[in-house]
């Protein structure tokens, strides 16, 4: 973890406001203060970062409380130290977001009203020249959001078969050139392992084509968002996270969720997707109770920046926004009930 600012809290506190523009800040607070205009209000910012969204959330919802999760130390001393004005309304836990239930639970908290995501890697993580997150930067080959824990993108390169190198570059990245990289990368490390960012990059450069190196930004960006997605495990955490979170809301709570690629805001869509369809069977006419939808969408489709956000803060050019609101508690009814009710109204009942 990189050592404090040796100048102090207050640095810190302004380093975190002039590094950190929160995307579509303005309306994820919109869509989720209505849930939290009530006293005893709790809110989870399940990706605290540098606590750009949870400040702007807290100061509009002046009745919530915050839980503020994050698997990266260094981010939550630094977003504790910029919400250390709302005093005891904020309370941060070091933990993966996938296991919002056990955060929630050590802290004797039931359901809650609002749950922000913040998904793929944090400003303060790109920023960081030491944590091997950017290609434009050489620095050693790590890519953990917390670095006490797990492998790190050497670790992958260096001890994959090349057969799971492929699907990863393949599948988080999309790399259509995977099988090439992956050969160029087995044999290099046969003679000299990969620690650095600099040589990775070079070595995609030297084996995708000319056409693909000179458009489309640096061709090393899909390799390192493979690698980063497979070392912190984002996909696998993220299809628990976001049912997780489903759950713990109360009835009238609400979720956003900003998603950056594909894969993350399929997950997301698919999720939100089952919540919002009735499960009744086809062809019955009328709801069956307990059948109806558990949610309700508060976004059509997915939002996207406007032109004027993208221009002042490029980060936030491929954001996806999508939002749901919890309408009722009660589970789907059984498959015994459906039978039951096909009887009453003598359908077939097999």
């Amino acid at each position: 973890m990189t050592s404090p600012d040796p100048a102090g809290p207050v640095n810190d506190v302004a380093e975190a406001h002039e590094r950190h523009v929160p995307v579509m800040r303005d309306r994820c607070v919109e869509l989720l203060a209505p849930a939290l205009d009530r006293p005893g209000s709790i809110v989870v910012d399940a990706t605290l970062g540098m606590g750009g969204h949870s400040e702007a959330l807290l100061t509009a919802c002046p009745q919530a409380t915050l839980v503020g999760i994050d698997r990266d130390p260094q981010a939550l001393e630094l977003a504790g130290r910029r919400l250390t004005g709302f005093g005891d309304r904020v309370r941060l836990a070091h933990a993966v977001y996938d296991d919002i239930p056990q955060v929630l639970a050590d802290l004797g908290i039931g359901k809650v009203d609002g749950v922000l995501m913040d998904l793929g890697v944090s400003s303060l993580q790109l920023d960081e020249s030491d944590r091997g997150f950017a290609y434009a930067v050489d620095a050693p080959l790590d890519m953990r959001m917390d670095q006490t824990a797990g492998v790190s993108a050497a670790d992958v390169l260096n001890t994959y078969a090349a057969p799971d190198l492929v699907r990863i570059l393949r599948d988080y990245g999309e790399e259509r050139f995977a099988k090439r990289i992956v050969s160029a990368i087995v044999r290099e490390r046969t003679t000299r392992p990969f620690t650095t960012s600099a040589r990775l990059v070079e070595l995609v450069r030297d084996n995708v084509p000319a056409a693909t190196r000179r458009t489309g930004g640096n061709p090393a960006k899909r390799t390192f968002q493979a690698l980063r997605i497979e070392v912190n495990q984002e996909l696998e955490v993220l299809q628990r996270a976001v049912p997780a979170a489903v759950d713990a809301l109360a009835v009238g709570g609400r979720i956003a969720v900003l998603a950056y690629h594909s894969l993350e805001d399929r997950i997301v869509k698919r999720v939100f997707a089952e919540q919002v369809r009735s499960t009744t069977p086809p062809g019955l006419p009328v709801e069956l109770e307990g059948h109806a939808p558990r949610m309700q969408l508060l976004t059509r489709g997915a939002e996207v920046p406007d032109e004027a956000e993208m221009a002042e803060n490029p980060r936030a050019g491929s954001a996806k926004l999508r939002a749901v609101e919890r309408l009722r508690e009660a589970p789907a009814a059984s498959a015994k009930d459906v039978v039951g009710y096909r009887r009453q109204r003598g359908g077939d009942a097999g």
